[in-house]
């Protein structure tokens, strides 16, 4: 097990953590989750003994071996799967002290490491290489291309495949989702959730968390807190906790404030000089509490946009692809006011394609695109943040675009994303790729655009930064379409969804989760190609099929539902206006805060199952037709 003991950890004269003392047992898989610099990269290098703790102990089984993901990948002229097998420290050590076995013809040893290469199932390791290959989306004419071939996204999946193959005994991946697309951190989450040795993973995907941790690992303030359960059961034992701490620390100041008006009042009377005295020793001799900071540091939200055109933007018949190949083919599609639509479909089948036909980034083929008049796009891509200056500061980037607006109007505005003080006039150079997608989307924002083009905007953004944002595309009144594999924001953002498969650009019937299950009656179907194959990959996942019992028994469930979803909606809303009432954190014990906190969760849980039913009710009516 790895067993920190009074570890304190600093970056200079910074402390990122304190005095912590705590155990990961083997086979552990643990999220580390914390705010950008709080810490987690540092742990990592410890962790893999590139630093030493500057207090305590971190200490490791000495056999254990660490797989991590490389940051950097050579123009290597190797092909994928071989680059990937390099990954197989043992593996490749076996083979070529094999080859000089057998170049001395010495028997004995060749039998020997054949032995030992049945023991590792060597001989199924390109098998298995593969296998992570296509589940990362590489198809299988790619994996023997030329590392050379790939794009730098495309190589990092290579480096994770290489961390993946290792069979490692602690794996360590510093947000692995960053270069996927849907499908393959869905793919990801499930390897990992059955992987044997000790996991350690850094993620701000809170679905992905969810699916493939047993503990979370939480920085703040410099205190390092182990949590058992995945992330929802994190946020759930957190809040009550600062729900308690909250009590607590209204408490303290209530006493403090009792101590201090008599200090204040008896200090110059000599007959109560003495108690005042002592009053002032139990006030200095008090551990103060800490308010439960639970703000995000982030506030922010999408100028509403002047006018929409309606029809905001038209494809008619368009093909669109590369060097005259298309990828996908007679689009027909219009966007109105309002829309806001998801983007779904396997890796490669022409996603950032469409959205950036539709940003007019890449002209038609064929067919015609038709912008409706005033349409202002606001378009967000990872390679907005190449266009970032580099050597000027967030407050010259804003400067230049709106000279003649006042100065502490255009700091407010950043500090809303967390360029305060003096990072605002920082030269964006030593920007985390996070706080460059800050400042990319902060700018991209302040067009107040009719109609926003996201593709994969989370990329690099810590949790509650994804939480901010996420709530700013709630409220936005404008049109969206979004490309994601962040499957939170889709589910919260998106009211429909478009599906891009086979060079076609079609509706999806269905939401995130029938999605998913279309990815997985696909890969079903590729997996097995002697069987009858199944319907047209380009349509939505099948409707339910028709109850055998009728409509009565599903009309009176639908009415049950809606009676208990009327209930259980009006006891949260009550529970809410009493958790936010300050009178309410002087007035209730502890143990009843903890209870209230636990019972909002609880209902906020039930409800979204019952809905969650309600939809399937009545889409099984549907399908029965109207008697």
């Amino acid at each position: 097990m790895i067993h920190f003991r009074n570890l304190t950890l600093a970056r200079g004269a910074r402390k990122l953590i304190s005095d912590a003392s705590l155990q990961i047992h083997a086979g552990w898989r643990v999220g580390l989750v914390g705010a950008n610099g709080s810490g987690k990269s540092s742990l990592f290098a410890l962790l893999r003994g590139e630093l030493h703790a500057d207090l305590g102990d971190c200490e490791l089984p000495p056999a254990w071996r660490i797989a991590s993901v490389a940051q950097e990948t050579p123009a290597l002229e190797v092909p994928a799967i071989d680059y990937v097998l390099d990954g197989d420290t043992e593996l490749r050590a076996i083979e070529r002290e094999l080859g000089e076995a057998q170049a001395r013809h010495d028997g004995g040893r060749v039998g020997e490491l054949h032995a030992r290469l049945a023991d590792i199932d060597g001989y199924g390791a390109r098998a298995r290489a593969a296998s992570l290959l296509a589940g990362l989306g590489f198809s299988t004419d790619e994996i023997e291309r030329p590392v050379a071939s790939f794009s730098g996204g495309w190589r990092m999946r290579l480096n994770l495949a290489q961390a993946l193959v290792s069979r490692c005994d602690l794996m360590l991946l510093d947000e692995p989702t960053n270069h996927l697309d849907l499908d393959a951190v869905v793919w990801l989450e499930q390897w990992l959730a059955a992987f044997r040795g000790t996991l350690i993973v850094v993620s701000h995907d809170r679905d992905f968390l969810d699916g493939c941790v047993t503990h979370l690992l939480h920085i703040y303030a410099g205190q390092l807190t182990l949590y058992t359960g995945n992330y929802s059961a994190f946020e759930t034992q957190r809040a009550a906790q600062l729900a308690v701490q909250q009590a607590m620390y209204d408490k303290q100041q209530r006493q403090i404030a009792h101590l201090e008006k008599y200090i204040n009042r008896f200090r110059a009377q000599a007959t109560k000089a003495r108690q005042a005295q002592s009053r002032l020793k139990a006030l200095a001799r008090m551990e103060r509490i800490s308010a439960a900071h639970v703000d995000s540091p982030f506030e922010f939200e999408f100028m509403q946009p002047e006018r929409a055109p309606d029809p905001m933007l038209t494809l008619d018949e368009v093909d669109a692809g590369y060097g005259g190949m298309p990828v996908i083919g007679n689009v027909k599609l219009t966007l109105r006011p309002g829309a806001r639509i998801g983007l779904l479909g396997p890796n490669g089948a022409g996603k950032s394609t469409l959205i950036k036909l539709l940003a007019g980034e890449h002209a038609p083929l064929n067919g015609k695109r038709l912008e409706g008049r005033g349409l202002a796009i606001g378009y967000f891509a990872q390679h907005q943040l190449e266009q970032l200056r580099e050597d000027e500061s967030p407050m010259w980037h804003l400067v230049k675009r709106e000279p003649r607006t006042r100065e502490q109007d255009l700091r407010n505005y950043l500090g809303g994303f967390d360029f305060r003080g003096n990072m605002a006039d920082t030269q964006v150079a030593p920007f985390s790729g996070g706080e460059k997608s800050r400042l990319a989307l902060a700018l991209m924002i302040r067009t107040r655009p009719n109609l926003l083009l996201l593709d994969e905007p989370t990329n690099h953004l810590d949790l509650e930064m994804r939480h901010a944002l996420n709530v700013a595309l709630a409220e936005y009144e404008g049109s969206l379409v979004l490309v994601s594999h962040d499957r939170a924001l889709l589910r919260s953002v998106c009211d429909s969804f478009l599906l891009v498969a086979d060079g076609k650009v079609t509706e999806f019937d269905g939401d995130v989760d029938d999605y998913l299950a279309w990815l997985s009656a696909r890969r079903a179907a590729k997996a097995a190609p002697a069987e009858k194959p199944a319907r047209s990959e380009t349509r939505a996942a099948p409707k339910t099929s028709k109850p055998v019992g009728g409509r009565k028994p599903l009309e009176r469930e639908a009415e049950k539902l809606e009676r208990e979803l009327t209930k259980l909606n009006h006891e949260k809303q009550t529970l809410d206006t009493r958790l936010a009432d300050p009178a309410l954190y002087q007035q209730a014990s502890t143990s009843d805060l903890r209870a209230m906190a636990e019972r909002q969760t609880v209902l906020a849980q039930l409800i979204e199952a019952a809905e969650h039913r309600w939809l399937q009710v009545h889409a099984e009516l549907d399908a029965l037709g109207v008697q």
